[in-house]
């Protein structure tokens, strides 16, 4: 890939008209790539050592906040350390890891999402069948392939955008390496890049998308010929966290990926990402334990094993 570019690094302008104020968005980013990794990793103990949650919702969940731990280091450290120093470079093949492995993480998020939305849907829809339907080995099956879809999707369009030249200026509008600005510094034609982004992208990011909306409607059927208001109430509430986490990722990524690189203004260039690469992965722990009441017990029941010991 060096071979086709005279750029050696790239500029993160970031966000330039707050440069008086960097010491207070570093502050800011802190908490928030603090909250998230405690969050998520309160999260990923309580379903790991605590034997009433090893269901396959638990499961997902587990690997939901692997996931999102992983996909905020990504860009956060960097940006932070940016901050600290008042620096802005990061090198071509920084850049290019930085890109493949956000874009791999946020990919294998659509596909897991899909999968949660999946097992929602057998829980509702088939539950006297759901044990025998969502065994260990469907679990981890689906996982695999959520992983497995989501790198090599992110080959695909690291390697189409780091084939191009990048020779007339170097000076990214963002604070993390991202295909659409990237695209917006590249020399000579970006179309195909494009075409890449709009239909491989579009078809895995639609497909998850798709994938979820369809569970979702055999489950809000199935809930309304619930005759009880008790039970459509408790029905409902086992999937009122992940249709909030999925509006919020999917409403984010589609706007950021998914329409022509002009038609982005400079403002919503940066402040797209905020959302779906810094808010979002630090408002899932919130949303998914707040008002859930198995993950508060078995949290009890850890905190109590833990005095206990000691």
């Amino acid at each position: 890939m060096m071979n086709t570019s005279t750029v050696t690094e790239f500029i993160l302008l970031g966000f330039p008209a707050l440069i008086s104020v960097q010491v207070a968005l570093f502050c800011v980013f802190f908490i928030f790539y603090i909250s998230t990794l405690l969050g998520n990793a309160l999260i990923l103990v309580t379903t790991t050592f605590s034997a009433e949650l090893h269901t396959p919702m638990y499961f997902f969940l587990g690997n939901l906040s692997l996931l999102e731990i992983f996909y905020t280091s990504v860009t956060i450290p960097k940006m932070l350390f940016n901050f600290l120093l008042k620096t802005s470079s990061i090198s071509f093949m920084a850049c290019a890891a930085q890109v493949y492995f956000f874009i791999a993480l946020g990919s294998i998020e659509c596909t897991l999402l899909a999968v949660m939305a999946y097992d929602r849907y057998v829980a509702v829809c088939h539950p006297l069948h759901y044990v025998m339907i969502m065994d260990r080995r469907k679990c981890v099956t689906l996982t695999g392939c959520s992983w497995f879809s989501g790198f090599v999707n992110s080959m695909i369009h690291t390697s189409c955008t780091f084939h191009l030249t990048f020779c007339s200026s170097n000076r990214i509008n963002q604070f993390f390496c991202d295909i659409p600005p990237l695209l917006k510094v590249a020399c000579g034609q970006t179309m195909h890049a494009e075409i890449v982004l709009f239909i491989v992208g579009g078809a895995y990011g639609y497909g998850s998308f798709l994938l979820t909306l369809i569970s979702y409607i055999h489950i809000i059927s199935t809930i309304l010929k619930i005759r009880s208001k008790e039970g459509q109430r408790k029905a409902f509430s086992t999937c009122t966290s992940h249709l909030i986490v999925v509006t919020l990722f999917f409403g984010t990524s589609f706007s950021a990926y998914l329409k022509p690189t002009s038609k982005f203004s400079s403002e919503e260039e940066k402040l797209v990402p905020v959302f779906y690469a810094v808010i979002t992965p630090t408002l899932n722990p919130i949303i998914y334990t707040l008002r859930n009441k198995d993950f508060k017990s078995a949290l009890r029941k850890m905190k109590g094993l833990g005095y206990a010991k000691f």
